[in-house]
């Protein structure tokens, strides 16, 4: 995603602007500009292609000098990466914008000034924005003024950083499903899309709301909220360290970034929804033309990314209607594969460079698949650069081992993209679409839930601390989820654990159940809760003793050998997201019960770069 950099100070400020750019890198990005003013000069700006470094070494060579700036790193949705689309964008040389965010009527919207004489010198949907502020100046000679009205004819998702030439003493920004923080100095002020940018100039900081429109001057911030009242927003100061390799109060960086799950979800759906439908746009320019030819999806992925997959699996065919088939990377590559016509092949990873991910990314390339999507989490990786489109996951660094924030943040681009295809193929059941765009943006508070039990599962993970062997049964979606599960639990406390399809437990696994092999269930309120409840009667008739995270409408309640913790109501479709929380933290506190090396457990490496 793109990232926003401002500042109003009076210091010459392009440095301060491409330092936080520099800080913006880990969102992925294809190009970067700046654009000062000064008094002297105008409005001026420098625009490269590829690394911030880049257009560091343009200003070196041509310096900007002024104390009223923007810069943006733009990850391309609209029109290819080329100088000319990378922001800032200018009406003339009076007005300059930087957007993160779609906007959806921009056709519409770019006729019409076309019809009131502006030419567009770029293939972006930004470039009518800065227009449209262009035009209403004219008559709302405020610029605040003018940025309120413009995002009134606005549809989509956007976060705004406006500057005039004719009004040099201010920057105007509007948040609208894509985040923005102020930054206050003392005798200047600051804007950006994350507090990361800013940490070099102040450690307090405003978080603009849903709707807000803020004017910020080097001695003043005003704020207008979506119903344009003057509205003050909460000061917070930052005292922790910036950078992902500081714990902060935590014990280990896994409960750390287990914790982190609500603001990195949240900050993966910014900027990718609609009112009530997803921006298809999110996934690159040519996603809507791809999507539409797909009849079939390819997924491939390693460890705890394919498990994300096969939960894809249950989405794309129950809501989208689309046939999916999900491999080992290590096996896919290295066996002869029959492709299906018009199918989209998915590469999933953390990294962006797994060896295997990547190998079969390129044998994949040769076999004739209609196109290739990557859904990762570093922008700057060899999968990335590689497929045709890109969904970042926006997790932000992750130290720990023991994929947690990456894996629930690949669930959600997953669920974005089944949602997706499904509204371009039209193959979504009415009103489905909507429905879960409303669930997607209370998520971040549900997780927040599940994540308020962390001590109920502490006091559980008790129940481990001598035990040698663990079985985890889910059913439907969720049993990829108890196979994540499974797979935290040996990672990181050496305990032996698999995981089944409750289904299958008289084909087998039931032979191992008693007193000292525990059954951990997740068993949200669905169509499949009667048969698991028949599954967990016949563990408990072994003796097995049962662990069980169930919806709170589930009916479910503690024994003797059954202990029962219950987990907020959620749409279905999204319970694999929420269990995996609960299972995350079991597996963390066993492995601190058991003494365990919990960051770095033994053997295991953060990216398997070798085959």
């Amino acid at each position: 995603m793109c990232g926003i950099v401002g500042a109003v100070a009076e210091r010459n400020i392009t440095t301060i602007l491409i330092e936080g750019l520099k800080r913006l890198e880990y969102r992925g990005y294809d190009s970067a500009g700046l654009a000062v003013f000064s008094a002297q000069d105008g409005l001026q700006r420098r625009r490269r292609i590829g690394k911030v470094r880049e257009l560091e070494s343009a200003v070196a060579d041509d310096p900007l000098v002024g104390q009223l700036g923007i810069a943006h790193v733009r990850w391309a949705t609209h029109g290819a990466p080329t100088e000319r689309n990378a922001h800032p964008h200018f009406s003339g040389h009076e007005v300059a914008v930087v957007h993160n965010g779609i906007i959806e009527n921009f056709e519409a919207l770019r006729e019409e000034l076309k019809t009131l004489g502006y030419v567009f010198a770029s293939e972006t949907d930004t470039e009518v924005i800065v227009h449209l502020i262009h035009h209403l100046l004219k008559s709302t000679p405020d610029l605040a003024d003018a940025v309120k009205a413009a995002v009134q004819r606005l549809h989509g998702a956007y976060g705004l950083a406006v500057v005039s030439a004719a009004q040099p003493d201010r920057l105007v920004a509007a948040r609208s499903g894509s985040p923005l923080v102020i930054g206050l100095g003392i005798g200047e002020n600051f804007l950006a899309s994350d507090q990361l940018a800013l940490r070099q100039v102040t450690d307090r900081f405003m978080y603009l709301e849903e709707g807000d429109i803020a004017e910020i001057r080097r001695e003043q911030v005003s704020i207008w909220d979506q119903a344009g009242h003057a509205v003050q927003r909460e000061v917070v100061q930052y005292h922790e360290g910036a950078e992902a390799a500081d714990k902060g109060h935590y014990r280990h960086f896994m409960l750390k970034e287990i914790h982190e799950q609500p603001s990195v979800v949240q900050r993966t759906l910014e900027g990718r929804l609609g009112k009530d439908h997803v921006l298809v746009q999110a996934f690159g320019p040519q996603a809507a033309e791809l999507f539409a030819k797909v009849r079939n999806v390819q997924i491939v992925a390693c460890g705890t990314s394919y498990h994300a997959g096969m939960v894809a699996r249950y989405w794309l065919e129950s809501l989208a209607g689309i046939p999916c088939q999900v491999e080992v990377a290590s096996e896919f590559r290295y066996r002869k594969v029959v492709v299906q016509p018009d199918t989209l092949f998915v590469s999933i990873s953390q990294s962006g460079e797994t060896a295997d991910t990547l190998a079969a990314l390129r044998n994949g390339k040769a076999l004739g698949f209609l196109g290739s999507l990557a859904i990762c989490n570093v922008g700057i990786s060899s999968l990335v650069r590689e497929s045709d489109l890109t969904l970042l996951t926006l997790a932000g660094p992750e130290i720990g081992v023991a994929s947690t924030k990456a894996f629930t943040t690949q669930l959600v681009s997953l669920m974005l993209l089944t949602l997706a295809l499904g509204q371009v193929r039209g193959t979504l059941g009415t009103g489905v679409e909507a429905e879960l765009v409303d669930e997607l943006r209370r998520l971040p508070s549900r997780l927040g839930e599940a994540l308020a039990m962390d001590t109920t599962v502490e006091k559980t993970a008790e129940l481990f601390a001598d035990k040698h062997h663990t079985l985890f049964l889910g059913r439907g979606a969720q049993y990829p989820v108890a196979m994540e599960g499974a797979l935290k639990l040996k990672e990181i406390s050496y305990i032996h654990a698999e995981a089944y399809p409750a289904g299958e437990l008289k084909h087998g696994p039931l032979a191992l159940v008693d007193a000292d092999m525990p059954v951990v269930t997740v068993a949200p309120n669905n169509e499949l809760l009667e048969k698991l409840k028949s599954n967990l009667q016949e563990v408990r008739a072994r003796g097995g003793e049962l662990v069980v995270f169930a919806d709170e409408q589930a009916g479910m309640s503690n024994g003797e050998g059954t202990h029962v913790i219950n987990l907020p109501h959620i749409n279905d479709a999204l319970a694999p997201i929420l269990y995996t929380i609960p299972l995350q933290l079991l597996s963390y506190y066993v492995a601190v019960l058991k003494g365990t090396d919990v960051d770095q457990p033994r053997n295991l490496a953060k990216s398997v770069t070798v085959e």
